[in-house]
């Protein structure tokens, strides 16, 4: 069953149909992983995803959970504050092993991934990750704890996470406003500082460079924040917009910055009905630092 996809709702929720996350009325004991990550799964409403990589990337799915702490990232630092907080169930929301799929061949002989996988083994954590689902609930989890942290939940545009009308400010403006939010970050902008802002559009991730286009394209639109995407793509289509005295702006604020909000929406929500194991939120912050 090791990373392999969990989702045998139907049969859980009929052997199960009160299951709230904490210990077994008979038995006393903690419920399982994979019992606890199908109670999630069947609470995020989603329909069956197929090839999904909300899988569980390490650990035995019959470990008996004491707790759970949600993040952005499982490094090094999270599974060590999880296992301080006797925490043994960790939800990231990106990958565990440096790639989307984590795919580990090439890494069989890396100290880096050696390393990192012994310290989960010997403290028998289990990784979850959770992406897919987390994005399909209605509305998106992730885009909710982003709505809360941004404070423009009075702004949203036709009940859409992604799109607000802010009280009209500069570029500049905007970037005052953001660097109170993220006062640990440095941002990329493209765009002219004086430009008339209201309508923003907000695309967290890395969804790529034609969704950041597609945005960009609405003549509505006044300027785009989003994650991250190679440098070599909508950046320099925008340098040349702006050249072209297009007036419009983007705003990377980073991958991180631009979801992990998400993962504190998620231990609310995962309290909500997960009772009688602590849930807790470690943020795993910023990749780099900036010099």
């Amino acid at each position: 069953m090791k990373n392999q996809p969990v989702f045998f709702m139907a049969l859980f929720l009929g052997i199960f149909p009160g299951f709230a996350g904490g210990q077994n009325a008979k038995t006393g004991e903690n419920p399982t992983a994979s019992a606890i990550i199908e109670s999630i799964i069947a609470k995020t409403g989603s329909r069956v995803i197929p090839n999904t990589v909300d899988v569980i990337k390490a650990g035995d799915p019959e470990t008996r959970i004491t707790g759970i702490v949600t993040t952005m990232f499982a490094t090094m630092d999270v599974l060590r504050k999880a296992v301080e907080m006797n925490c043994n169930l960790i939800i990231p929301h990106e990958p565990l092993f440096y790639n989307h799929l984590d795919e580990t061949g090439s890494l069989k002989d890396d100290p880096v991934y050696l390393e990192k996988k012994k310290y989960i083994d010997d403290n028998k954590l289990v990784i979850w990750r959770f992406h897919d689902y987390i994005h399909s609930m209605q509305p998106d989890g992730i885009l909710s704890g982003m709505a809360n942290r941004l404070g423009w939940k009075d702004y949203i545009v036709n009940g859409r996470l992604d799109d607000y009308s802010i009280p009209e400010t500069t570029l500049e403006g905007m970037l005052g406003y953001l660097k109170k939010i993220f006062p640990g970050n440095a941002f990329y902008v493209v765009g002219n500082p004086d430009l008339r802002v209201s309508r923003v559009k907000f695309l967290c991730g890395s969804p790529g460079s034609s969704a950041h286009l597609k945005a960009l394209a609405d003549k509505s639109v006044d300027a785009v924040i989003a994650g991250e995407v190679p440098q070599w793509e909508t950046y320099e289509y925008m340098r040349d917009a702006v050249l072209q005295g297009r007036p419009k702006a983007i705003v990377f604020i980073g991958h991180i910055s631009s979801e992990e909000s998400g993962m504190d929406f998620c231990a609310d929500w995962l309290r909500s009905f997960i009772k009688g194991i602590p849930v807790s939120f470690v943020a795993s912050g910023s990749s780099y630092w900036s010099y």
